[in-house]
């Protein structure tokens, strides 16, 4: 009668698996549980920037309300009046509490200056504002990554010093600044392109003659937008490519008879483009908040402009909501990015 024979090497084997299986949640409950403590991160960010957007924009020198009063003769019933009509004469604690109540019902309130409703307001001038900002985003980003793993891929050539060291010159320019230096140039001295505005006044937006003299509006502000932000994206992918050129896998796939192109575009830039997603992310919520600069500096009618207008006042209302919505946006933005990120990375699903 045989006895069965024992393989130590199995059942540690299978002692192993067992304890993997046990250790790794399951991928369902795993995303759940990550997706719930990221929307906890965002909310309370949300929170905050609520709590900041009172708050801060109280400590604003100036009061809105002497400020009309100078624009006409006022008496000071009526400075009072006014005072009142627009909540300033209560409470700072009741003021907090009508605003958290507008946020939740939303109902930003009235603007100072424009007499008009704040979520109207920045409901008519959302479009302009993503139009521009899409419109840049979209350029930057396939103009960066693609300069960028081409850089990487044919380092230290003229090409790639050249592009390098443009890229570092316009990362280091500041948006407002360059958008003025286009400006003067092509739309003072050379007058080839328009200096301020959406549309000639008088043009149907959705007819072709108005189709195309919005996209002559749009350029100077997309390239103010672009040259910044193109250069961060074709640092980081080159940066990023470069670490992965360097992998074993790379020699493995051209032993296998892929010719470099094929090896740049199958192997190497997938996983160099890893994390380039976050930062990619990153920057479309903060292009959106740093259009406040071009949008002042090219009169673009978009929620920039508002803000501007906003803080000259101090109009109170409209800077809170703008503040709300950008840093809004923002927080999507990071929120979209962690989540997308851990699709793309295992390492990231398995933590």
């Amino acid at each position: 009668m045989s006895t069965p024979t024992h393989d130590p090497h199995s059942t540690d084997s299978t002692q192993a698996t067992a304890i993997a299986d046990m250790d790794e949640p399951p991928a369902g409950g795993s995303f759940a549980r990550y997706l719930l403590r990221k929307l906890g991160g965002a909310a309370t960010s949300m929170v905050l920037v609520i709590l900041l957007g009172f708050f801060a924009f109280r400590m604003l020198p100036g009061d809105p309300v002497l400020k009309i009063a100078k624009e006409r003769p006022m008496s000071p019933a009526q400075i009072a009046e006014l005072r009142s009509q627009y909540g300033l004469d209560k409470p700072v604690i009741m003021q907090f509490w009508d605003y958290l109540v507008g946020i939740v019902t939303g109902d930003l309130g009235e603007s100072y200056v424009y007499r008009k409703s704040v979520s109207s307001l920045i409901g008519d001038y959302l479009g302009p504002t993503l139009l521009l900002t899409a419109t840049a985003a979209v350029i930057a980003i396939v103009m960066g990554l693609w300069l960028g793993q081409l850089s990487a891929w044919r380092r230290n050539t003229l090409f790639d010093k050249i592009a390098s060291s443009t890229s570092l010159i316009f990362w280091s320019v500041p948006t407002f600044w360059l958008g003025l230096i286009l400006l003067m140039i092509f739309g003072g001295t050379l007058q080839w392109l328009p200096t301020g505005g959406m549309i000639t006044p008088g043009l149907d937006p959705w007819s072709p003659a108005g189709i195309i003299d919005v996209i002559k509006h749009l350029i100077l502000p997309v390239v103010s937008l672009v040259a910044v932000v193109y250069a961060q994206f074709l640092m980081i992918m080159r940066a990023s490519l470069l670490e992965e050129m360097s992998e074993d896998y790379l020699t493995t796939a051209r032993a296998k008879g892929l010719t470099e192109d094929e090896v740049r575009r199958r192997h190497a830039v997938p996983n160099a483009l890893l994390p380039t997603v976050t930062v990619v992310f990153l920057h479309i919520g903060g292009l959106i908040a740093g259009a406040v600069t071009v949008e002042a500096v090219f009169s673009w009618p978009g929620l920039g402009k508002l803000t501007f207008e906003a803080i000259r006042g101090p109009d109170l209302p409209l800077l809170q909501g703008t503040f709300v919505v950008f840093s809004a946006i923002i927080i999507v933005m990071n929120l979209a990015a962690d989540i997308v990120y851990r699709f793309l990375d295992p390492r990231v699903r398995r933590a």
